[in-house]
Parts: structure tokens; sequence; C-alpha cells
């Protein structure tokens, strides 16, 4: 079971923190600076905490370069993944 979510994703912040929903995408800042795949990588850190799963389960599938990225996140359903990315903490 995979699962596809797009993330808009705003490098170089004060903290590292899901934001929330817009429509369709997730928002999330992160304080690496997006160069040789920092962000990315700080991304996939936040997200598999988040998450409770490891990180080799995420990965980006689309937007490597660019803010707004597909996420392929494996094991976990889209509720799931809804539910602990929406809850604050």
């Amino acid at each position: 079971m995979n699962t596809d979510i797009n993330i808009r994703l705003t490098p170089r912040s004060s903290r590292n923190e899901i934001i929330g929903r817009e429509r369709d995408c997730y928002r999330v800042k992160v304080t690496s600076p997006p160069v040789e795949g920092r962000a990315n990588q700080t991304l996939i850190d936040l997200l598999a905490r988040r998450l409770g799963i490891p990180k080799r389960d995420i990965e980006i599938t689309a937007g490597k370069s660019s803010r707004i990225k597909t996420v392929r996140i494996h094991g976990l359903g889209r509720e799931e993944v809804a539910q602990a990315l929406e809850t604050r903490g």
C-alpha cells in the first residue's frame, strides 16, 4: 500500500514544521537550505518522525529541485497519512 502526497516545501525557515494542508498540498517548512538535497533530506526526516516509519519508506518521486514535490509513502494508507500530518505535535 502506497500513498502519494503533494508538498509545498519552504526551505531556510526558522524551524522544521508541518504547517497544514491547503487544498491538495501540505505546507512544510524546514531549516535546511535547498543545497545538495539538504532540504529534501530534512523533509524526509521530519515526515518519518511524524508518521512513525523508517526514512527508507519515504521517497520524493517528483519535484526534487522544486518547491512543489510529490512524496510517496510506503506502507500507510491515505487516511493514516492525513491523520498523522494534520494533527499538531
